[in-house]
């Protein structure tokens, strides 16, 4: 594995979200590069028509696909992707970074969700809950469980 890359939609505004981010990037840095690359998000207009949803997803989704490469390894959080528990979560990423030579991204959609474009790319779906979180915080959890799995196992 060469790095682990947050592929996120839109931006943190909220500073104590963006400083807990920021703790547990450097904490992941100690073991392995990572780094977060936010995409543009689209105004959603109020009572958009499910075509205009669609039509966002999929602006948002080229942004995203234009950062993944071939051989890199792509999970998306989607609310219907599978569940861990944390030991798991962390077996389940090191046999992953095991096999690996590209890239581990993990990818966080837009308020809309993700494109079908973006879902068929990823080898896989990822669920923290069935329960629906704020991008900024879901960003936040994500960073702090790649950080207690880094700080497990030197990468």
């Amino acid at each position: 594995m060469k790095d682990i890359r947050i592929l996120c939609v839109g931006k943190v505004r909220e500073k104590f979200f963006a400083d807990g981010i920021d703790e547990a990037l450097k904490s992941i840095r100690n073991s392995c590069p990572v780094s977060i690359l936010e995409c543009p998000d689209e105004a959603t207009p109020d009572n958009a028509s499910p075509a205009q949803e669609r039509l966002i997803r999929e602006k948002e989704g080229a942004r995203i696909l234009s950062h993944i490469r071939e051989g890199d390894y792509v999970i998306a959080l989607s609310i219907d992707g599978r569940h861990y528990d944390t030991d798991q979560l962390h077996r389940h990423l090191s046999k992953i970074r095991e096999r690996i030579s590209g890239s581990l991204i993990f990818v966080i959609g837009g308020s809309l969700g993700l494109s079908d474009q973006v879902i068929k790319r990823a080898d896989e779906k990822l669920s923290f809950s069935a329960l629906t979180f704020p991008h900024q915080l879901m960003r936040l959890m994500l960073a702090d469980q790649i950080a207690s799995w880094t700080s497990l196992r030197r990468l």
